[in-house]
């Protein structure tokens, strides 16, 4: 069957992992309203496309932090990609590195920094989840730092994990043969068998509950790589992190994994671009599943989007090759809405270009 869309590779992925591995990879956090909303929020935004514009060439290319992209879609950092496919975290960066995009790597991957970067070129960012050992942190962000990674993605909205109910069910735990590949030579690479989620209880002791803006700073003191700061949803929190000095903001939800009934990202955007007041880049991570998606969310003043699910759905399916056609799926519908929409290169994507809820006017009642 040929596969013609993204969300097509979700199915193939359900039918081929065990079922623990796939319930980790798709399920959100207890009613799961934020992760039906992260997608169904997309389809209440629609076009205002302009006419008779020549699009016979379209730039999608782009700089993220002084980075030459050819377009504006990269990978979240998701964890465990060995779960999804042997070859985990290579092939995913050796497909973002063929799209010439970047890559975001997890702190809690199967494969290591070092050996991410083994697999040749291209332009790489660091997730980070802060430790309560310090020590483990600084250790980390100078080894990818020295592996050639040019960003770190500071993920601010897990000083606990989210209840996942699947894995509670499932009493997940990574399979024997898996590491969490970062931390092997520091005794912090496997998880203890647990009555609920074997992650929950792992986050519990090991991730640091007192992480503040403090930290942030202090970050800054032991790395020149620019931060970003992954979890922003609100404009108080935008104009603290500018403010705190983040080279730039990720408006997440954690994929609808940590707080439900957060609104979708696409839908907290806006609030958050108009509060940064263009000083650092804000980008949308949550939900993209679709060229439109990302059109949408450029027009709201997205700098780029991120995407984590169908990466490892599309690597559970058909490895490197499947995160391949991922992005470039991706990419041809995105190409596509822009001529649709009138639309040459991303800075001719503007607020006209789309309606949302909020832009229609309000009934009044009468008295």
């Amino acid at each position: 069957m040929e596969i013609t869309n993204v969300m097509e590779y979700e199915e193939i992925a359900r039918q081929k992992l065990p079922k623990m591995v796939f319930d980790y990879y798709a399920s959100g956090a207890e009613d799961q309203w934020t992760l039906k909303e992260n997608r169904n929020a997309f389809s209440r935004i629609l076009f205002r496309p302009r006419i008779l514009i020549d699009v016979s060439k379209i730039d999608m290319s782009t700089t993220v932090l002084g980075f030459k992209i050819s377009m504006p879609i990269m990978v979240a950092p998701t964890a465990f990609q060995k779960m999804a496919h042997p070859e985990g975290e290579y092939a995913t960066a050796r497909a973002a590195s063929a799209a010439g995009t970047i890559m975001t790597l997890s702190s809690w991957a199967t494969s290591s920094v070092e050996e991410v970067a083994s697999t040749g070129p291209g332009i790489r960012f660091f997730q980070l989840y802060v430790y309560k050992d310090r020590n483990v942190v600084a250790q980390l962000v100078r080894r990818a730092e020295r592996a050639g990674f040019k960003a770190i993605a500071l993920t601010v909205d897990t000083p606990r994990l989210g209840r996942r109910e699947a894995d509670i069910k499932n009493r997940f735990n990574l399979p024997p043969f898996l590491t969490l590949k970062n931390f092997e030579g520091l005794d912090l690479g496997k998880m203890e068998k647990s009555d609920d989620s074997g992650l929950a209880s792992y986050v519990a002791g090991q991730i640091d509950r007192s992480l503040s803006w403090k930290d942030v700073k202090w970050l800054q003191t032991i790395t020149s790589l620019p931060i970003l700061v992954k979890g922003v949803i609100t404009a108080e929190d935008a104009r603290l992190a500018v403010h705190n000095g983040a080279a730039g903001i990720i408006v997440s939800n954690h994929g609808a994994r940590q707080l439900d009934y957060v609104p979708a990202t696409i839908m907290a955007l806006e609030e958050v671009v108009k509060a940064a007041q263009g000083r650092v880049p804000v980008f949308l991570d949550g939900g993209v599943r679709r060229g439109t998606d990302v059109f949408k969310a450029l027009a709201l003043g997205a700098s780029g989007i991120f995407i984590g699910r169908p990466v490892v759905y599309s690597l559970a399916a058909e490895g490197e090759a499947g995160v391949k056609k991922v992005l470039q799926m991706l990419r041809e519908e995105f190409e596509l809405t822009m001529a649709l929409s009138g639309c040459r290169s991303l800075r001719e994507i503007t607020r006209q270009h789309i309606v949302t809820e909020g832009d229609l006017p309000r009934p009044t009642a009468r008295l």
